[in-house]
């Protein structure tokens, strides 16, 4: 959002509200509205001064100057505390984990006779905040069950604490279908009655609370809960199991930007070993300490945290396509008639894709030109946008289709 946005617009309360700028300018500007209204919403405000707290401290290059006084909202962090005690959670880890926790030493995991992991070695500390990084299918997942006991591996051992307790965040919600049916206040008052986070004892309702869930909620039955409450449903029964080692795959599916801030918040204050896994930069970044990239089925470890694993997939990309360019040029894959027909189609592809980029185009300009407050006017356009973009979507991948076939 930083990198391409001019312009943020924040959903809520059935209204649209418009911020200057990318992400980190839509948190400084909320923080100095939170703070200027006159309406109490001090827990969502707080969230937001950890948020604001983080991206003026930890993430400079974010700081993006927006057109708006930023004096009052740089004042709101003056006394802000650190975002997490580092020292205090690592205190609590090794309290309740021991010096143990897991360790995977020359592991690799094959699978149809293709290696997924080759000679994996990392011990996991207590209380080590570790973010993975890789593409899909890079085995992320793989390395994930290695440490959560749900896979062994072809070769190698894995080595586990006597103590450990390790949960799970899928990006399914399988632990969700046994209680469908059941109202989330009756999920919650079959948990355990406290839990602490933070160093302080919180109730169930209060943690529901803190994940955003309002008081009305709690008589909804589970499966009519939207998408995001069911996600923050599944992450607090997690918590409530006081696991050790809580590993999230993928945490953001389906969270707005507010519960983000609230899951960030929580965990912040978990003392144990977290493993995150997410192609979010920003969540990577926000509430791990550490990132390793799986690269080309081995674990290598980033000090330099995402900016050096995004120069290396560039170097990698860049290797590809030169070893491609060396390669000799194949033989027409066509014929005859169906190589006829295929530069027919390549034509007709090639002149639909110049007509719909005409017609993105103009839709473009209409957007812009339509009365802002028309939101049903805008909703109507932003719709025909989506359905131009499938359109060109899939023109563009036939074209490139028969691009190859006629290489």
């Amino acid at each position: 959002l930083d990198e391409i946005c001019t312009a943020t617009w924040e959903v809520h309360d059935r209204l649209i509200e418009p911020f200057e700028g990318g992400y980190a300018a839509y948190i400084l500007q909320r923080v100095e509205r939170d703070k200027m209204s006159a309406a109490s919403e001090s827990k969502r405000q707080n969230l937001m001064r950890k948020e604001l707290a983080w991206l003026r401290r930890g993430a400079p290059a974010r700081s993006t100057k927006p057109k708006f006084r930023v004096e009052a909202a740089n004042a709101l962090i003056a006394n802000e505390p650190p975002v997490r005690d580092s020292v205090s959670l690592a205190s609590m880890a090794m309290q309740r984990l021991g010096k143990d926790v897991v360790d995977l030493e020359n592991v690799s995991v094959s699978y149809d006779q293709k290696n997924v992991l080759r000679d994996v070695t990392w011990r996991i500390a207590p209380g080590e905040r570790t973010g993975i990084l890789g593409v899909n299918g890079a085995g992320k997942s793989t390395l994930l069950n290695l440490v959560a006991g749900t896979l062994k591996p072809t070769s190698g051992t894995v080595k586990r604490g006597k103590t450990i307790k390790v949960a799970t965040l899928t990006q399914q919600l399988f632990e969700l279908e046994d209680i469908w049916n059941d109202r989330v206040s009756e999920v919650i008052g079959r948990q355990r009655s406290t839990y602490i986070a933070g160093g302080k004892e919180m109730t169930p309702g209060q943690l529901l609370e803190r994940v955003g869930f309002a008081s009305a909620q709690l008589a909804t039955p589970v499966k009519d809960l939207s998408g995001g409450q069911k996600r923050r449903l599944q992450l607090l029964l997690i918590l409530l199991s006081e696991p050790n080692v809580l590993i999230l795959d993928e945490p953001t599916n389906d969270l707005d930007t507010d519960m983000l801030a609230a899951i960030e918040d929580l965990l912040d204050s978990f003392p144990g070993t977290l493993i995150v896994v997410s192609h979010d930069r920003y969540l990577i970044e926000r509430v791990t300490d550490q990132q390793y990239a799986i690269l080309g089925g081995q674990l290598r470890h980033l000090p330099r945290g995402v900016d050096q694993y995004l120069e290396l997939r560039a170097s990698q990309q860049k290797a590809t396509l030169v070893a491609t360019a060396t390669e000799p040029a194949a033989a027409p894959k066509l014929g005859g008639a169906e190589l006829r027909n295929a530069q027919k189609e390549h034509a007709a592809a090639a002149r639909k894709i110049e007509k719909v980029n005409g017609q993105i185009a103009d839709l473009h300009e209409r957007m812009a030109g339509h009365d802002q407050s028309d939101y049903a006017g805008l909703a109507a356009l932003a719709e025909q946008f989506r359905a131009l973009e499938a359109d060109l979507d899939a023109v563009e991948h036939r074209w490139l289709e028969l691009e190859e076939l006629l290489s």
